[in-house]
Formats: structure tokens, sequence, C-alpha cells
């Protein structure tokens, strides 16, 4: 396995139209996860990949298993459960760039996560365990699940990748962020946005939030800037790499997860770290122009094509 990640995939209902929920008639439906959608555009870039997780035992459960499995991600360490089920949410787009989400997730499947779910025969056999700061807001247990990895990875060397992936509808702030600084304390590389910086250390500045990780014993923090592109950081080494313009935002939900996954394949590949902020920044720009959190993912002869283009064009047409 090059990474195995845990967390919880839902059913996503977009309506066909944009404005209010209330008004929308016809829906599309998709499956969406952060740790699942990177997981599965490592897949399309060629690497091994595990998923760890508890759907409910219904058609919404099968549904994603099978879409999940279809798309080369290992699915033995997913559990079905009998007594909850899987969880679902809606997306109400207003326009372009206004978007808002409403889940329906309290009780579901994914939330019994538990500590016994973690085998560490299986983690272990990764290079890296890669966590987000959702999946310890689900429950009491899944907190506890996600502690669990991350300790079997610690043990056996496996380098952790933690996205903090700030969700402040799903707990309070201060636990939120007593809990995210203790997971970025056992991270070996961080991919925060700058508005998680603020959260957790009110600070805005990219170096300033980079130094911040440092203390708390990270090797690498890569720090996402939107369309403006990213900001890397090691003890020895740090620089901006530009971010890659494209004609037209679609949907910009799914983003950060192809970044992350952009950065997880270079760092398997030992590329340089400039290269690999530049893979994070070209997946990133690629998911925006397409609807969906997965369908924009590309395979690694559209990701190089995507980035020459862009360099020798500036802009994508």
């Amino acid at each position: 396995m090059d990474v195995i990640s845990m967390g919880e995939t839902m059913i996503l209902f977009t309506p066909h139209s944009n404005g209010k929920m209330r008004y929308a008639k016809d829906f599309s439906s998709k499956i969406a996860g952060a740790e699942s959608n990177t997981l599965i555009a490592l897949s399309k870039l060629g690497y091994q990949t595990g998923w760890v997780s508890r759907l409910g035992k219904d058609e919404l459960g099968e549904r994603i298993l099978s879409s999940i499995k279809g798309e080369g991600i290992d699915v033995r360490h997913v559990i079905f459960d009998d007594n909850a089920p899987t969880g679902l949410f809606l997306k109400q787009k207003t326009n372009e760039m206004n978007s808002k989400v409403f889940y329906y997730r309290q009780g579901s499947a994914a939330s019994f996560m538990n500590p016994h779910d973690m085998n560490e025969e299986y983690i272990s056999s990764a290079k890296y365990l890669y966590v987000t700061g959702i999946t310890p807001a689900l429950s009491d247990s899944c907190h506890e699940a996600v502690f669990q990895a991350i300790k079997a990875a610690k043990k056996n060397g496996v380098k952790i990748v933690f996205d903090p992936n700030l969700r402040k509808t799903l707990w309070d702030e201060e636990t939120a962020r007593q809990t995210l600084i203790k997971m970025a304390t056992y991270a070996d590389i961080i991919l925060p946005g700058v508005n998680e910086g603020k959260f957790l250390f009110e600070k805005d500045n990219p170096e300033d939030i980079a130094s911040a990780f440092h203390q708390l014993g990270a090797e690498l923090v890569v720090i996402k800037l939107g369309e403006e592109g990213a900001y890397y950081s090691t003890k020895n080494e740090s620089a901006y790499v530009e971010g890659f313009k494209v004609a037209r935002v679609i949907d910009p939900v799914g983003a950060g997860d192809g970044f992350a996954a952009g950065i997880l394949s270079g760092l398997i590949d030992k590329s340089s770290l400039k290269e690999t902020v530049k893979r994070g920044c070209a997946i990133g720009a690629m998911v925006v122009t397409v609807e969906g959190d997965i369908e924009g993912l590309p395979d690694k002869k559209e990701l190089y094509e995507f980035m020459n283009a862009i360099t020798k064009e500036d802009v994508i047409r």
C-alpha cells in the first residue's frame, strides 16, 4: 500500500437548478467524502490505496462500496453495519461561487467507527497514513479510532499526512481546536489552509502558520492559498509556488482533496518539493473546472498535459 486512510463517505444529492433548496424538484446523486476523494485521486494516478470505514447495510452503502472498489481502492477493511444507515448530504448551489451543504449524518454507520476497526498490520503495510480533521468530529468513538490509527502508524514508521479540513458545523470550536492541534503534534506532513491557520494560531501569514506547525513537530508544512498557489516549508527549505489559472470555476468543492493527492503522489515518487507542490496545485485547479468532487480528477498523462498546457498558455482553453 502507498496510502491508507479512514473516514466517512456519503451520498451527495445536488439540485439540477441553482437557487434555494426549497425550490428544487430534480436532483442528481454522487458519492463524496474527503478521504475517499483523495484515495480515488491517487488511484487514478496509479498508486495503491486502501480505505477503512463503516457503511450502512443499505442500498446507499452498497453503491458507495461498489463505486470506491470500482475506482481501484482496497476496501477489505470496510465494515457493513446492520444497525445504522449510510450518511447523506445535500448541496445548495446559489451561484457558481456560493454553495451551502446540509448534512444528514448524525448516527450514521461511519460515526460508529471505533479503535477495534483500526487494524495495525494493515496500517503498517502503507507508506503513508492520510488523516483529516473531519473524522474525529463525527463521534467519540471516531475520535478514538483516529488516534488509534495514528498510534499504529507511529509505532510502525508510517508517515502521517494530516489535512485539518476544519468543519465548524460538526463540533464546538474549542474541542475542534484542541483536537486538531493534538493531531498536528503527531503529523509528519501538514496541509492546512490559511483559514485553518488563523483558527488554530490566530495567524494569517503563511510563513507564520508554517512556523507554528513546525514548533509542534511537523517536518513539512504545505499551506493552500487557493488560486494563488501554495507555500511550503521545511526546516531547510521554503518557497511560494504559483497556482494554475483556469478559464472558469465550475465547482470549488473537492479541490483540497485533489491537492492532497498531488502532494502525496510527489512524496511517493520522491519528487522535489517544488514539483510536489506544483502537482497539488495542478490537481486542485483541474478539480474546480468540473462539477463534482472526483469527476475532474486526472490520470498521470492528463495531469502532465494540463501542467504543460498551463505553462505554455497561462490559461487553459
